[in-house]
């Protein structure tokens, strides 16, 4: 009977030697594929500073992630399976509603401070006014870039395509047309814009910040696949998100550091894109009824849809952090 009692002990004590070990491992991370609408841009950043802080990881997820180059190749992605998260434009909403398999689930940047008109320093384009009937190079058809170009080719009073729209991919492709002179001009990120005149290859034209007040020039977007199966891998992105949001802005240096190899740009440069382009990040994520009245308008703007859609049914708040 005593070596019956012995053995159950024994057994116990071993399977709490088990448990306690298995609680004080750590918990294995979800891995969630983000692919973000261009590799240079500080809008995307967040990525970065979340994973190489340890933010993420503490969320209970590792992120994988890819660049390409515009809306139009992100949202191709996430149709085809190859990620699950999509940071993207707002004008990308568009795409949603023609059809592709995929929901906006945050708001992640307001006015489009983002983005800045480039030009080469040879005089042959002085102003914006220079610009009709010039050519301009953009992302991808139904981009933001494709919106902003045709926005300023409104207010100009040329109609939506007072400029020709050439969309040739990234920001590097798109300035290395503009020093070719293959094209006149192009909207490219900050980072890019501030680098270019920096080194004295040309200057920038115009901003983007003042010609939307109310607008989501980002999004986070997920796959409707995401959706239905990973609902708590969303709400921890999300978390990890909004809790790495503000960290860049209670941590500044650290942020720097982290930025300045993803932008390519050095400390003093990435300083400054930091002091002007914090204040579009949301805190929270909500959407804008007023920027999504916007957005639903630049739709048919930019013949992207005969009509505005019900932007209730392409975007949710289910996931945000409460």
């Amino acid at each position: 009977m005593a070596e019956a009692y012995r053995g159950i002990a024994c057994s116990l004590l071993t399977n709490l030697v088990a448990a306690i070990a298995l609680l004080s491992s750590p918990a294995i991370a979800d891995t969630l594929r983000v692919g973000k609408a261009g590799r240079t841009a500080f809008s995307f950043v967040p990525a970065e500073v979340g994973s190489q802080t340890g933010i993420f990881k503490n969320n209970g997820l590792d992120l994988d992630i890819s660049s390409f180059g515009g809306d139009a190749k992100v949202q191709q992605a996430m149709a085809a399976d190859s990620i699950d998260i999509g940071l993207g434009s707002g004008p990308g909403l568009a795409f949603i509603a023609k059809g592709s398999p995929v929901k906006g689930i945050a708001a992640m940047a307001g006015p489009p401070l983002i983005f800045a008109l480039v030009v080469r320093n040879d005089g042959r384009v002085n102003s914006v006014d220079d610009l009709k009937g010039k050519q301009i190079g953009i992302s991808t058809a139904g981009s933001i870039t494709s919106w902003l170009a045709q926005q300023v080719s409104r207010q100009r009073g040329w109609g939506n395509h007072g400029m020709t729209e050439v969309a040739i991919g990234d920001d590097g492709a798109r300035l290395a047309a503009v020093k070719t002179k293959s094209l006149d001009a192009a909207i490219v990120n900050l980072a890019v814009a501030l680098n270019y005149a920096d080194h004295g290859d040309g200057r920038i034209l115009l901003r983007f910040g003042d010609i939307a007040k109310h607008f989501h020039a980002h999004i986070i977007f997920a796959t409707n696949k995401v959706v239905a199966e990973q609902p708590d891998q969303l709400r921890h992105f999300l978390k990890g998100w909004f809790e790495t949001i503000a960290f860049m802005r209670a941590r500044k240096d650290e942020t720097v550091k982290i930025a300045m190899p993803v932008l390519d740009t050095d400390a003093r440069l990435t300083s400054e894109i930091y002091d002007e382009l914090m204040p579009m990040f949301s805190e929270n994520g909500r959407f804008d009824p007023e920027a999504l009245a916007v957005l639903s308008r630049s739709f048919v703007e930019m013949d992207a849809l005969p009509q505005p859609p019900d932007m209730s049914k392409l975007t949710t708040e289910a996931f945000l952090p409460k």
